[in-house]
């Protein structure tokens, strides 16, 4: 009966140790990661608001890691090829910055070798910016009021940085809720769009708010509205298109996600990181020498907001048959 009892306990002893060194090892496992750089695809050429937006957050957030982060510009086809260089690799120290064109893309091509809702996970939002409807300073375009009567009576064109970008869906989207009847212009970016803004030579252009501002500031343009939740402090007396209903908050946006094999874990724990990095006093100033502004969200805000902006922009490219060239 005594060897009987002996041995019962020695298998709680055994048990209970192997319980204890299994869980040192759990926990050393964990621990491990980072267990080398930390890479952060950015799927846009060098530069620009999201690029210079990540580098001051991967600084901020490479000491509580322990490992250097790497940001590595893929460029290519509308940031499919840097998305595609994360979405295929089994790698479980790969992010990829994420943007607005995520949510655009699916509905103008059928070629997308990935699902950005099925290959990759959502860490966090990083940063946003409006836009801004803007007319020539000597423009008979007052008012909102005013944009819309003459939409509908087929009497404006306004310009946007390119069939299937941002600008141009958001002129769509006026067509296609409030049954005005815009004329949506294409050029090859702000830079060549505003001259002809500003000359009169178009009614009006859909564009980036931090590129058109000094133009506003300078007396060149006007700005009927910005495409914010919230008026802009920068343009005081400015209506926001939201007046006009909730789906007319627009913002280009720049996002985290992790490619599928980062821990779970592990990206929540980046996600604490990167809110951390966002809500940090500094952030505000750093990111407003870019133009935009810090968004802070959890992976899940971040994976609701992906689909639903999904869905929008699915939505408006059907119903107005947009098509790339």
């Amino acid at each position: 009966m005594k060897n009987n009892q002996f041995l019962k306990q020695a298998i709680v002893y055994a048990l209970a140790f192997s319980g204890v060194f299994l869980m040192t090892g759990w926990a050393h496992a964990q621990a491990s990661w980072p267990s080398k750089p930390v890479t952060m695809v950015v799927p846009f050429a060098p530069g620009g608001a999201g690029n210079g937006s990540l580098r001051i957050l991967s600084e901020m957030m490479s000491p509580q890691l322990g490992q250097p982060i790497l940001v590595d510009n893929r460029p290519g086809a509308g940031g499919i090829t840097g998305s595609s260089t994360v979405t295929s690799s089994n790698d479980d120290h790969l992010f990829l910055m994420g943007s607005t064109t995520m949510t655009i893309l699916p509905s103008l091509r059928n070629d997308i070798p990935y699902d950005i809702q099925r290959d990759l996970r959502p860490v966090g939002m990083i940063s946003s910016q409006p836009m801004a409807l803007v007319v020539a300073a000597n423009s008979p375009l007052r008012t909102l009021d005013d944009l819309i009567s003459q939409g509908k009576a087929g009497n404006l064109s306004a310009g946007n940085s390119g069939v299937g970008t941002l600008s141009h869906l958001a002129t769509e989207l006026m067509n296609h809720k409030l049954q005005t009847k815009i004329l949506a212009v294409p050029y090859k970016g702000d830079s060549v769009l505003l001259p002809d803004v500003a000359s009169g030579n178009i009614s009006m252009g859909v564009v980036n708010l931090p590129v058109a501002l000094p133009l506003i500031q300078g007396g060149r343009l006007r700005a009927l509205a910005v495409t914010s939740s919230q008026p802009v402090s920068s343009l005081p007396g400015v209506p926001v298109l939201r007046t006009l209903g909730d789906e007319f908050v627009i913002t280009g946006w720049a996002a985290l996600f992790a490619a599928k094999n980062v821990p779970p874990a592990e990206i929540e724990r980046v996600s604490l990181l990167l809110r951390q990095a966002l809500a940090h006093p500094t952030t505000k100033e750093k990111f407003a020498n870019f133009g935009v502004t810090p968004e802070v969200t959890t992976p899940a805000q971040l994976r609701s907001f992906i689909q639903t902006e999904t869905r929008r922009w699915a939505d408006v490219v059907s119903s107005r048959g947009i098509k790339l060239e």
